[in-house]
Protein backbone atom coordinates (compact mmCIF):
# COMPACT_ATOMS: atom_id res chain seq x y z
CA UNK A 1 0.00 0.00 0.00
CA UNK A 2 1.59 3.47 -0.85
CA UNK A 3 1.70 6.39 1.62
CA UNK A 4 -0.33 9.61 0.80
CA UNK A 5 3.24 11.25 -0.15
CA UNK A 6 3.52 8.06 -3.10
CA UNK A 7 0.38 8.42 -3.94
CA UNK A 8 0.57 12.21 -4.15
CA UNK A 9 3.40 11.63 -6.95
CA UNK A 10 0.85 9.68 -9.13
CA UNK A 11 -1.98 12.35 -8.99
CA UNK A 12 0.78 15.09 -10.28
CA UNK A 13 1.76 12.68 -13.42
CA UNK A 14 -2.16 11.63 -13.45
CA UNK A 15 -2.69 15.63 -13.77
CA UNK A 16 0.04 16.14 -16.22
CA UNK A 17 -1.39 13.57 -18.77
CA UNK A 18 -4.73 15.33 -17.93
CA UNK A 19 -3.97 18.58 -19.06
CA UNK A 20 -2.62 17.22 -22.58
CA UNK A 21 -5.99 15.24 -23.11
CA UNK A 22 -8.05 18.17 -22.06
CA UNK A 23 -7.59 19.57 -25.51
CA UNK A 24 -7.36 16.44 -26.96
CA UNK A 25 -9.55 15.86 -29.80
CA UNK A 26 -12.31 12.25 -29.46
CA UNK A 27 -12.35 11.81 -33.48
CA UNK A 28 -15.26 9.30 -33.22
CA UNK A 29 -17.55 11.97 -31.62
CA UNK A 30 -16.86 14.66 -33.74
CA UNK A 31 -17.54 12.41 -37.03
CA UNK A 32 -20.86 11.58 -35.34
CA UNK A 33 -21.71 14.82 -34.58
CA UNK A 34 -20.63 16.04 -38.60
CA UNK A 35 -22.99 12.92 -39.41
CA UNK A 36 -25.49 15.26 -37.82
CA UNK A 37 -24.69 18.11 -40.24
CA UNK A 38 -23.37 20.04 -37.29
CA UNK A 39 -21.59 23.36 -38.95
CA UNK A 40 -18.26 23.78 -38.58
CA UNK A 41 -18.52 27.07 -36.27
CA UNK A 42 -20.85 25.05 -33.86
CA UNK A 43 -18.67 21.92 -33.69
CA UNK A 44 -15.88 24.19 -32.58
CA UNK A 45 -17.97 24.85 -29.52
CA UNK A 46 -18.69 20.99 -28.92
CA UNK A 47 -14.62 20.27 -29.39
CA UNK A 48 -13.21 20.64 -25.78
CA UNK A 49 -16.64 21.10 -23.67
CA UNK A 50 -18.00 17.55 -22.72
CA UNK A 51 -18.76 15.25 -19.99
CA UNK A 52 -15.19 14.05 -20.63
CA UNK A 53 -13.77 17.34 -19.38
CA UNK A 54 -16.28 17.94 -16.83
CA UNK A 55 -15.25 14.99 -14.80
CA UNK A 56 -11.89 15.69 -14.93
CA UNK A 57 -12.22 19.37 -13.98
CA UNK A 58 -13.87 18.17 -11.10
CA UNK A 59 -11.03 16.15 -9.84
CA UNK A 60 -8.49 19.32 -10.53
CA UNK A 61 -11.16 21.58 -8.72
CA UNK A 62 -10.79 18.66 -5.49
CA UNK A 63 -6.86 19.33 -5.65
CA UNK A 64 -6.90 22.90 -5.73
CA UNK A 65 -9.85 23.16 -3.08
CA UNK A 66 -7.60 20.47 -0.67
CA UNK A 67 -4.37 21.54 -1.57
CA UNK A 68 -4.95 25.88 -2.44
CA UNK A 69 -2.34 25.36 -5.26
CA UNK A 70 -2.22 28.08 -7.60
CA UNK A 71 -1.16 25.97 -10.31
CA UNK A 72 -4.52 23.83 -10.27
CA UNK A 73 -6.53 26.97 -10.41
CA UNK A 74 -4.71 28.51 -13.68
CA UNK A 75 -5.52 25.14 -14.98
CA UNK A 76 -9.48 25.52 -14.38
CA UNK A 77 -9.27 29.42 -15.23
CA UNK A 78 -7.43 29.02 -18.48
CA UNK A 79 -9.76 25.96 -19.79
CA UNK A 80 -12.90 28.28 -18.71
CA UNK A 81 -11.49 31.50 -19.79
CA UNK A 82 -10.96 29.87 -23.62
CA UNK A 83 -14.18 28.02 -23.57
CA UNK A 84 -15.98 30.98 -22.82
CA UNK A 85 -14.08 32.70 -25.77
CA UNK A 86 -15.21 30.06 -27.96
CA UNK A 87 -18.76 29.96 -27.63
CA UNK A 88 -20.78 26.93 -25.42
CA UNK A 89 -21.87 24.30 -27.08
CA UNK A 90 -25.95 23.09 -27.18
CA UNK A 91 -27.33 22.27 -23.86
CA UNK A 92 -27.68 18.65 -22.88
CA UNK A 93 -27.03 16.06 -19.88
CA UNK A 94 -23.27 15.64 -21.16
CA UNK A 95 -22.79 19.83 -21.91
CA UNK A 96 -24.15 20.78 -18.50
CA UNK A 97 -20.90 18.53 -16.40
CA UNK A 98 -18.05 21.46 -17.05
CA UNK A 99 -20.85 23.66 -15.19
CA UNK A 100 -20.22 21.72 -11.53
CA UNK A 101 -16.91 22.78 -11.17
CA UNK A 102 -17.39 26.64 -13.06
CA UNK A 103 -20.05 26.39 -10.43
CA UNK A 104 -17.39 26.01 -7.62
CA UNK A 105 -15.11 28.69 -8.99
CA UNK A 106 -18.48 31.30 -9.28
CA UNK A 107 -19.04 30.83 -5.99
CA UNK A 108 -15.23 30.92 -4.01
CA UNK A 109 -14.21 33.66 -6.42
CA UNK A 110 -17.66 35.23 -7.29
CA UNK A 111 -16.61 35.65 -10.78
CA UNK A 112 -19.43 37.09 -12.39
CA UNK A 113 -19.25 36.05 -15.55
CA UNK A 114 -19.03 32.35 -14.15
CA UNK A 115 -22.39 32.48 -12.40
CA UNK A 116 -23.60 34.17 -15.04
CA UNK A 117 -23.29 31.15 -17.01
CA UNK A 118 -24.46 28.97 -14.30
CA UNK A 119 -27.54 30.66 -13.77
CA UNK A 120 -28.62 30.59 -17.50
CA UNK A 121 -27.62 27.18 -17.58
CA UNK A 122 -29.73 26.44 -14.70
CA UNK A 123 -32.69 28.32 -15.76
CA UNK A 124 -32.32 25.99 -18.79
CA UNK A 125 -32.42 22.70 -16.86
CA UNK A 126 -35.38 23.83 -14.75
CA UNK A 127 -37.44 25.34 -17.76
CA UNK A 128 -36.66 23.21 -21.32
CA UNK A 129 -35.38 20.45 -20.51
CA UNK A 130 -36.49 17.31 -22.34
CA UNK A 131 -38.41 15.64 -19.72
CA UNK A 132 -39.56 12.07 -19.64
CA UNK A 133 -42.95 10.84 -18.26
CA UNK A 134 -43.08 11.84 -14.09
CA UNK A 135 -40.78 14.49 -15.08
CA UNK A 136 -37.98 13.08 -15.53
CA UNK A 137 -34.50 14.43 -17.27
CA UNK A 138 -34.48 12.55 -20.66
CA UNK A 139 -30.83 11.58 -21.20
CA UNK A 140 -30.68 13.73 -24.43
CA UNK A 141 -26.54 13.90 -25.50
CA UNK A 142 -25.14 16.02 -28.11
CA UNK A 143 -25.55 13.18 -30.77
CA UNK A 144 -28.51 11.21 -29.54
CA UNK A 145 -32.02 12.85 -28.18
CA UNK A 146 -32.98 9.35 -26.38
CA UNK A 147 -36.94 10.09 -26.01
CA UNK A 148 -38.20 8.79 -22.96
CA UNK A 149 -35.16 7.27 -21.50
CA UNK A 150 -33.62 7.63 -17.78
CA UNK A 151 -29.88 6.86 -17.48
CA UNK A 152 -27.55 6.20 -14.93
CA UNK A 153 -25.01 8.77 -15.56
CA UNK A 154 -27.70 11.50 -15.40
CA UNK A 155 -27.13 12.39 -12.17
CA UNK A 156 -23.25 12.92 -11.95
CA UNK A 157 -23.26 14.62 -15.36
CA UNK A 158 -26.59 16.79 -14.58
CA UNK A 159 -27.95 16.49 -11.60
CA UNK A 160 -25.07 17.56 -9.55
CA UNK A 161 -24.57 20.80 -10.80
CA UNK A 162 -28.14 21.91 -10.47
CA UNK A 163 -28.23 20.61 -6.40
CA UNK A 164 -24.79 23.17 -6.59
CA UNK A 165 -25.82 25.92 -8.25
CA UNK A 166 -29.17 25.52 -5.51
CA UNK A 167 -27.10 25.34 -2.95
CA UNK A 168 -25.11 28.27 -3.44
CA UNK A 169 -27.27 30.54 -4.10
CA UNK A 170 -30.52 29.83 -2.10
CA UNK A 171 -33.01 28.98 -5.13
CA UNK A 172 -35.14 26.32 -3.79
CA UNK A 173 -36.62 25.22 -7.31
CA UNK A 174 -33.24 24.38 -8.03
CA UNK A 175 -32.56 21.88 -4.83
CA UNK A 176 -36.36 20.56 -4.73
CA UNK A 177 -35.34 19.27 -8.61
CA UNK A 178 -32.34 18.13 -7.83
CA UNK A 179 -34.07 16.04 -5.16
CA UNK A 180 -37.05 15.19 -7.05
CA UNK A 181 -34.71 13.59 -10.22
CA UNK A 182 -32.48 11.27 -7.83
CA UNK A 183 -35.69 9.93 -6.12
CA UNK A 184 -37.02 9.26 -9.62
CA UNK A 185 -33.82 7.67 -10.94
CA UNK A 186 -33.32 5.44 -8.15
CA UNK A 187 -36.71 4.46 -8.44
CA UNK A 188 -36.87 3.61 -12.16
CA UNK A 189 -32.80 1.87 -12.02
CA UNK A 190 -32.03 0.34 -8.60
CA UNK A 191 -32.57 -2.95 -8.92
CA UNK A 192 -34.71 -4.37 -6.37
CA UNK A 193 -33.13 -7.78 -5.36
CA UNK A 194 -29.11 -6.47 -5.52
CA UNK A 195 -29.28 -2.62 -5.44
CA UNK A 196 -27.07 -1.78 -8.69
CA UNK A 197 -28.27 -0.27 -10.99
CA UNK A 198 -28.98 -0.77 -14.31
CA UNK A 199 -27.70 1.31 -17.28
CA UNK A 200 -30.87 3.12 -18.13
CA UNK A 201 -34.93 2.95 -18.11
CA UNK A 202 -37.05 3.00 -21.43
CA UNK A 203 -40.46 4.47 -20.89
CA UNK A 204 -41.88 3.81 -24.42
CA UNK A 205 -40.62 -0.05 -23.95
CA UNK A 206 -41.29 -0.47 -20.58
CA UNK A 207 -37.60 -2.29 -19.83
CA UNK A 208 -34.59 -1.59 -18.75
CA UNK A 209 -33.01 -1.96 -22.33
CA UNK A 210 -30.50 -5.03 -22.16
CA UNK A 211 -30.90 -5.31 -18.18
CA UNK A 212 -27.52 -4.75 -18.09
CA UNK A 213 -25.71 -3.61 -14.95
CA UNK A 214 -22.49 -1.76 -16.20
CA UNK A 215 -19.66 -0.61 -14.03
CA UNK A 216 -18.63 2.96 -15.48
CA UNK A 217 -22.51 3.57 -14.91
CA UNK A 218 -22.82 2.23 -11.52
CA UNK A 219 -20.11 3.80 -10.28
CA UNK A 220 -21.15 7.48 -11.18
CA UNK A 221 -23.87 6.59 -8.83
CA UNK A 222 -21.70 5.23 -5.87
CA UNK A 223 -20.06 8.32 -6.02
CA UNK A 224 -22.85 10.81 -7.21
CA UNK A 225 -25.12 10.19 -4.25
CA UNK A 226 -22.05 10.97 -1.56
CA UNK A 227 -21.61 13.89 -3.73
CA UNK A 228 -24.76 15.28 -3.17
CA UNK A 229 -25.43 14.54 -0.01
CA UNK A 230 -22.03 16.91 1.02
CA UNK A 231 -23.36 19.79 -1.81
CA UNK A 232 -27.28 20.36 -0.89
CA UNK A 233 -29.40 19.84 1.99
CA UNK A 234 -32.13 17.57 1.73
CA UNK A 235 -34.81 16.58 4.26
CA UNK A 236 -33.82 13.94 6.64
CA UNK A 237 -36.23 11.14 5.08
CA UNK A 238 -34.38 11.94 1.42
CA UNK A 239 -31.08 11.90 2.62
CA UNK A 240 -32.26 8.27 4.60
CA UNK A 241 -33.32 6.76 1.38
CA UNK A 242 -30.54 7.77 -0.50
CA UNK A 243 -28.15 6.30 1.92
CA UNK A 244 -30.13 2.96 1.97
CA UNK A 245 -30.28 2.82 -1.87
CA UNK A 246 -25.99 3.77 -2.04
CA UNK A 247 -25.11 1.03 0.98
CA UNK A 248 -27.21 -1.59 -1.24
CA UNK A 249 -25.69 -1.16 -3.99
CA UNK A 250 -22.33 -1.23 -2.63
CA UNK A 251 -22.93 -4.61 -0.35
CA UNK A 252 -23.45 -5.88 -4.07
CA UNK A 253 -20.20 -4.19 -4.84
CA UNK A 254 -17.91 -5.80 -2.24
CA UNK A 255 -19.14 -8.80 -3.02
CA UNK A 256 -18.36 -8.94 -7.02
CA UNK A 257 -15.17 -7.24 -6.56
CA UNK A 258 -12.60 -9.91 -7.98
CA UNK A 259 -10.00 -10.90 -6.02
CA UNK A 260 -7.25 -8.72 -7.21
CA UNK A 261 -9.36 -5.55 -6.63
CA UNK A 262 -10.87 -4.65 -9.90
CA UNK A 263 -14.76 -4.75 -10.78
CA UNK A 264 -15.50 -6.35 -14.21
CA UNK A 265 -17.59 -3.78 -17.11
CA UNK A 266 -20.53 -6.29 -16.56
CA UNK A 267 -20.95 -6.26 -12.46
CA UNK A 268 -22.23 -9.41 -12.78
CA UNK A 269 -20.45 -11.71 -15.37
CA UNK A 270 -17.04 -12.82 -14.82
CA UNK A 271 -16.61 -13.46 -18.26
CA UNK A 272 -16.39 -9.68 -19.28
CA UNK A 273 -13.19 -7.88 -18.77
CA UNK A 274 -12.68 -6.21 -15.92
CA UNK A 275 -12.79 -2.60 -16.22
CA UNK A 276 -10.16 0.41 -15.21
CA UNK A 277 -12.10 3.54 -14.80
CA UNK A 278 -15.30 1.97 -13.28
CA UNK A 279 -12.81 0.77 -10.70
CA UNK A 280 -11.63 3.87 -9.89
CA UNK A 281 -15.16 5.50 -9.39
CA UNK A 282 -16.09 2.55 -7.15
CA UNK A 283 -13.30 2.98 -4.95
CA UNK A 284 -13.86 7.02 -4.78
CA UNK A 285 -17.34 6.46 -4.36
CA UNK A 286 -16.90 3.66 -1.36
CA UNK A 287 -14.09 5.71 0.26
CA UNK A 288 -15.96 8.77 0.29
CA UNK A 289 -19.25 6.96 1.46
CA UNK A 290 -17.09 5.12 4.30
CA UNK A 291 -16.12 8.78 5.01
CA UNK A 292 -19.23 10.50 5.69
CA UNK A 293 -20.65 7.26 7.95
CA UNK A 294 -22.58 5.39 5.44
CA UNK A 295 -22.17 1.57 5.16
CA UNK A 296 -20.08 -0.74 6.57
CA UNK A 297 -16.31 1.03 8.07
CA UNK A 298 -14.72 -2.36 6.31
CA UNK A 299 -16.35 -1.55 2.54
CA UNK A 300 -13.38 0.92 2.72
CA UNK A 301 -10.80 -1.84 2.65
CA UNK A 302 -12.43 -3.20 -0.59
CA UNK A 303 -11.97 0.31 -2.37
CA UNK A 304 -8.31 0.27 -0.65
CA UNK A 305 -7.43 -3.19 -2.42
CA UNK A 306 -8.65 -1.69 -5.69
CA UNK A 307 -5.14 0.66 -5.43
CA UNK A 308 -2.25 -2.00 -6.62
CA UNK A 309 -4.31 -2.79 -10.04
CA UNK A 310 -4.84 0.48 -10.46
CA UNK A 311 -1.11 1.85 -10.05
CA UNK A 312 0.15 -0.60 -11.93
CA UNK A 313 -2.01 0.09 -14.69
CA UNK A 314 -1.28 3.62 -14.70
CA UNK A 315 2.00 4.48 -17.05
CA UNK A 316 4.85 6.68 -16.47
CA UNK A 317 3.10 9.19 -18.67
CA UNK A 318 0.04 9.47 -16.73
CA UNK A 319 -1.71 7.51 -18.73
CA UNK A 320 -4.53 4.91 -17.41
CA UNK A 321 -4.52 1.67 -19.06
CA UNK A 322 -7.70 -1.01 -19.21
CA UNK A 323 -10.35 2.11 -20.05
CA UNK A 324 -13.47 1.35 -22.34
CA UNK A 325 -14.00 3.79 -24.55
CA UNK A 326 -17.35 5.73 -24.04
CA UNK A 327 -20.65 3.37 -24.02
CA UNK A 328 -24.02 4.20 -25.36
CA UNK A 329 -27.39 2.04 -24.58
CA UNK A 330 -26.52 -1.64 -24.92
CA UNK A 331 -30.67 -2.00 -25.87
CA UNK A 332 -30.80 -5.34 -26.78
CA UNK A 333 -27.95 -7.34 -25.65
CA UNK A 334 -25.63 -7.28 -22.58
CA UNK A 335 -22.83 -8.45 -24.77
CA UNK A 336 -22.80 -5.01 -26.17
CA UNK A 337 -20.81 -4.22 -23.82
CA UNK A 338 -18.23 -7.03 -24.04
CA UNK A 339 -17.43 -5.66 -27.40
CA UNK A 340 -16.37 -1.76 -26.14
CA UNK A 341 -12.91 -1.22 -27.40
CA UNK A 342 -10.32 -0.84 -24.53
CA UNK A 343 -8.81 2.93 -25.05
CA UNK A 344 -6.84 5.28 -23.33
CA UNK A 345 -9.64 8.26 -22.31
CA UNK A 346 -9.79 11.26 -20.13
CA UNK A 347 -12.05 10.22 -18.00
CA UNK A 348 -9.77 7.38 -16.98
CA UNK A 349 -7.39 9.69 -15.58
CA UNK A 350 -10.24 12.08 -13.83
CA UNK A 351 -12.24 8.79 -12.25
CA UNK A 352 -8.18 7.68 -11.06
CA UNK A 353 -7.27 11.12 -10.08
CA UNK A 354 -10.60 11.36 -7.93
CA UNK A 355 -9.72 7.69 -6.39
CA UNK A 356 -6.62 8.77 -4.88
CA UNK A 357 -7.21 11.83 -3.57
CA UNK A 358 -10.02 10.07 -1.53
CA UNK A 359 -7.49 7.47 -0.66
CA UNK A 360 -4.75 9.37 0.12
CA UNK A 361 -7.43 11.50 2.54
CA UNK A 362 -8.58 8.63 4.10
CA UNK A 363 -4.87 7.01 4.54
CA UNK A 364 -3.92 10.61 6.02
CA UNK A 365 -7.32 10.91 8.16
CA UNK A 366 -6.35 6.89 9.31
CA UNK A 367 -2.94 7.30 10.16
CA UNK A 368 -3.88 10.38 12.44
CA UNK A 369 -6.69 8.55 14.29
CA UNK A 370 -4.02 5.67 15.21
CA UNK A 371 -1.41 8.32 16.24
CA UNK A 372 -4.29 10.23 18.57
Amino acid sequence: MKNGKELGAVIERLLTSFEKVLYEEDAQFLENMKKRNVPAGELEKYRFWEWTQGVGLFGVWKLYDATGDERYLHILTSYYDRQLAVGLPGKNVNTVTPLLPLAFLAERFGDARYLAVCREWAEWILESFPRTPEGGFQHITSDCVNEGELWDDTLFMTVLFLAKFGAMTGDIRCLEEAEYQFLLHVKYLADEKTGLWYHGWSFSRGDHFAGAFWGRGNCWVTAAIPEYLSIAPVSPSVRRFLVSAWERQAASLVRLQEADGMWHTLLDDPTSYVESSATCGFGYGLLRGVSMGFGKSEWAESALRALPPILALTGEDGVLGQTSYGTPMGRESKDFYKQIPIRPMPYGQALEMLFLMESRHFLERRGAAKEA
